[in-house]
């Protein structure tokens, strides 16, 4: 238990310091396709709520939906369709956000370990340029990145531990942005327009602690994000600029506590924040602090 209050601790010491998030690129939550709780279930449907603060005082809520089908003890599918509701001093707007679909397949156990591989693909419901009553807005206020991203993953799971790593590249560009911050009456936010994003990389490690009935379940986990190149948007003047600072490290502090309230029922809380930031977050996924709520069912 006082394992636990420390990285409490440690989460919440960082709570105010602004960095990537990651609820809208999607690399952070690809791990839920390593995920194998319910061995014995062939289905899972997964409701959840997150609530997140951004930029400047832009406030998120992001609820989304997923369903997984195992189909044998080696491949399982899972599919999640996001919403997100952006609110700030530019107003409030609630768009469908993207499609994500993923499938998982798991090797034997070998000396107690297991390795597990995925691949799929995020699809978005819009070209990120919503507005509010005509005026362009930045991409903190888009509930998608308007790519279509291809995601490789593997996983290493021993004994308590859980070692993955994750790509996540943009194929498609759909991005049809218009937001200047020369027009927008604040430096809040940086240019976008048509804006152009780079490829993602993961790593994460993950720690499971239980208790002795198995109802409590905890998952401190650390993640490391490396945004693999400096993103451009097309200037004023029609030219292709890249964004400076906007590549580079994040290292985000994770707490997942779980409990099983039945046999085939559970619930989830998450708490996260940043302890590394990257000097600019053009693409809108700054958070400072993520709270999230997951109900789940298998059948």
């Amino acid at each position: 238990m006082k394992k636990i209050i420390l990285v409490l601790g440690f989460l919440f010491m960082e709570n105010f310091v602004f960095s990537q998030g990651c609820s809208d690129a999607g690399i952070c939550s690809v791990n839920h396709g390593f995920q194998s709780e319910t061995k014995q279930f062939k289905n899972t449907l997964e409701f959840a709520a997150i609530y997140s603060l951004g930029e400047s005082d832009v406030r998120y809520f992001s609820p989304y939906i997923s369903y997984a089908k195992r189909f044998n003890e080696r491949f399982s599918f899972t599919s999640k369709v996001t919403l997100s509701t952006a609110d700030g001093s530019f107003g409030t707007r609630t768009q469908l956000g993207d499609a994500f679909l993923i499938g998982n397949y798991t090797f034997k156990e070998n000396s107690k370990k297991q390795w597990s591989v995925l691949t799929g693909f995020k699809f978005p419901f819009t070209a990120s340029n919503l507005k509010i009553n005509g005026y362009s807005l930045p991409l903190d206020y888009q509930s998608s990145l308007g790519t279509i991203d291809l995601f490789l993953g593997i996983n290493l799971h021993y004994k308590k531990w859980d070692f993955n790593s994750a790509v996540q590249i943009p194929i498609f560009n759909l991005n049809k942005n218009s937001y200047f911050k020369e027009y927008g009456g604040t430096d809040d936010f940086p240019s976008t327009n048509l804006f152009q994003r780079k490829s993602d990389a993961l790593l994460r490690a993950t720690y499971s602690i239980k208790t002795l009935n198995k109802k409590f379940a905890f998952k401190p986990n650390v993640l490391f994000i490396y945004h693999l190149g400096e993103d451009s948007f097309e200037n004023i003047f029609a030219q292709r600029e890249n964004i400076n600072g906007s590549d580079g490290l994040t290292i985000n502090g994770n707490l997942i506590t779980s409990y099983k309230i039945a046999k085939q029922s559970s619930l989830e809380l998450s708490l996260a924040t940043p302890f590394v930031v990257r000097d600019v977050r053009p693409d809108g996924l700054t958070r400072s602090f993520v709270l999230g709520l997951q109900y789940q069912y298998s059948f």
